[in-house]
């Protein structure tokens, strides 16, 4: 249960700009799960959650690792630049998205989308050239595929 219930939280995370405890306690039970302030803050310690500004400017929760992409303008250009540097192409395969890249340039573009936080993507593993993006679902793919390709030509 609470494993289930962490993973859930991570999800919410992702997707959406949870400012507070309290808002998560809400979209948890909109979800079915009955849950206090005190077991979301217990879990919030337990995953290492820490606030940083998102898209918009709002503190909101976010994962470990996710916070320096957020807040600086300065390192999501850098990593759409590396994105349009070493993109070749992108195509789904069933529940995954195949990025080809320049040779050696995998773990960085990989990298770079990963920073990007797509709530699409579930995971991702990089070789040489060739990236591996775990999607939810064929439609996800096709959206996720139409966004790398729309920020690779802009």
């Amino acid at each position: 249960m609470k494993s289930n219930r962490q993973n859930v939280i991570c999800e919410l995370i992702r997707r959406y700009e949870v400012e507070t405890q309290d808002e998560l306690v809400a979209k948890l039970e909109e979800m079915g799960f009955k849950v206090t302030q005190a077991t979301v803050s217990r879990d919030i310690r337990e995953l290492h959650l820490t606030k940083a500004a998102g898209k918009n400017g709002v503190v909101r929760y976010v994962l470990p690792g996710e916070e320096t992409a957020q807040q600086s303008p300065v390192t999501a250009r850098r990593f759409s630049r590396v994105l349009q540097e070493g993109f070749v192409s992108c195509s789904v395969a069933g529940n995954l998205l195949v990025i080809r890249t320049m040779t050696g340039m995998a773990n960085a573009v990989a990298a770079s989308l990963d920073s990007f936080h797509f709530p699409e993507a579930v995971g991702s593993i990089a070789g040489d050239d060739t990236i591996f993006i775990a999607i939810r679902n064929a439609q996800d793919g096709e959206s996720l595929k139409n966004q790398i390709q729309d920020m690779v030509t802009n």
